[in-house]
């Protein structure tokens, strides 16, 4: 990598995470430049979708996607000599990030209250479901049950549908991307005071977080919003239009009366922009079925392509519904993908979507075979030389 270094360079992360919204958080923090140190287990890996493999690898294709650029450590947790080492390694971290339920790092001695007496500088994140206090504290979690008891769900659908979740685990990329900002933000702090600090997460709440004025709306009115699917109070028409071909779709928003003038123009529809019943947002909405109607008929006789460029060069926002390859065939802006050489063939991995000026656009670390930096981790972050590494080895610690 070329220019200055990445803004985590030097920072040791210790990764006790599993599944997905920890992962995704130490992820994130490597891609950051921190050394993330993932310590697993061939007792109990961790492999939450069954995905199709890389063969070189043996890692599944979810696996790659969320934790490349880390490096792995196996280690036997339960037995005396691998919590000791996991200790020795808790004490020269500066982030531990964990999420599990909240018995299981006290157990294991291997909690904020057990590590930092000899690590005063450790910031240490738990980010199990519910948080670590409170009457949910032990419960489990997934990702639909978290969108339900956020209140998320709420936002979703319309009021005469089932409550539906948002997909592909929604909550585990919005609260990994919370815990990823604690850590920025306690690493902040700790320049400044020089202690670390404990960050208890609650991924439920990230959900809530997530609702903004929808969520202030219930409480300051006293009523339950109601659920409108692509619909808004402050834009109408607004939704999702059909389009000629097969399933095939364009996002439509108009948000103000010169919008919807520059709609009826675009449409060669005046009669639209004179009738006094769509005049306002109000009594656009108050006509919002009908309005969806007319809109339909039109957009279903255009391919998405056509609607989405004649509206928008007349002002209005819209965008044509995008398929997995659209989105990766999409020739202006290519910052959230990448190829990365790794396991038997190049991956497309998901990255960070920005970049640093000036600095170079940085290299990313392969997706680690399990255990494989076991000797290099305790060597690095320990001191530990061979010998020492071949006597852990006889004791069947490090698996």
């Amino acid at each position: 990598m070329n220019g200055r270094p990445l803004p985590l360079a030097g920072i040791r992360v210790l990764d006790f995470t599993h599944v997905l919204a920890g992962p995704a958080c130490t992820r994130l923090l490597s891609d950051l430049g921190a050394d993330v140190l993932r310590v697993e287990s061939t007792k109990h890996p961790d492999t939450p979708w069954r995905t199709a493999s890389d063969e070189t690898l043996d890692r599944t294709y979810a696996y790659v996607m969320v934790h490349r650029g880390k490096r792995s450590i196996t280690l036997d947790l339960k037995s005396d000599v691998g919590n000791n080492l996991a200790r020795r390694l808790g004490t020269v971290a500066d982030v531990i990030v964990e999420n599990f339920s909240a018995s299981v790092m006290p157990r294991l001695k291997l909690d904020y209250a057990s590590l930092s007496p000899d690590n005063p500088k450790l910031i240490f994140v738990s980010m199990s479901g519910y948080g670590h206090d409170g009457p949910r504290r032990d419960w489990t979690s997934m990702n639909s049950n978290l969108q339900a008891y956020s209140g998320l769900m709420m936002a979703t659908d319309t009021n005469d549908q089932p409550p539906v979740a948002i997909s592909n685990s929604w909550m585990d990329y919005i609260g990994g991307l919370h815990a990823a900002f604690a850590v920025l933000d306690r690493l902040a702090e700790r320049v400044k005071t020089g202690r670390g600090a404990y960050v208890d997460l609650a991924q439920f709440e990230c959900g809530v977080a997530s609702l903004g004025a929808l969520l202030l709306t219930g409480i300051v009115d006293g009523v339950q919003p109601p659920r409108i699917g692509n619909r808004a109070g402050g834009a109408a028409p607004q939704g999702c239009y059909p389009c000629f071909g097969d399933d095939q779709w364009c996002a439509i928003s108009i948000e103000n009366d010169e919008q919807w003038h520059a709609l009826g123009d675009a449409l060669e529809h005046p009669a639209w922009c004179a009738d006094p019943r769509f005049a306002t947002l109000v009594g656009r909405q108050r006509h919002y079925d009908e309005i969806d109607r007319a809109l339909s008929a039109w957009t279903h006789t255009q391919p998405p392509e056509k609607v989405e460029h004649r509206l928008t060069v007349a002002g209005i926002r819209a965008g044509k519904m995008r398929r997995m390859d659209d989105v990766l065939g999409n020739p202006d802006r290519q910052t959230a993908f990448r190829f990365v050489d790794g396991g038997s063939a190049p991956i497309l991995h998901s990255v960070l979507p920005f970049g640093f000026a000036p600095r170079a656009e940085p290299e990313l670390g392969a997706t680690p075979r399990l255990g494989e930096h076991t000797e290099d981790g305790l060597r690095d972050w320990l001191g530990l030389d061979a010998a020492e590494i071949v006597r852990l080895q006889a004791t069947g610690a490090l698996v």
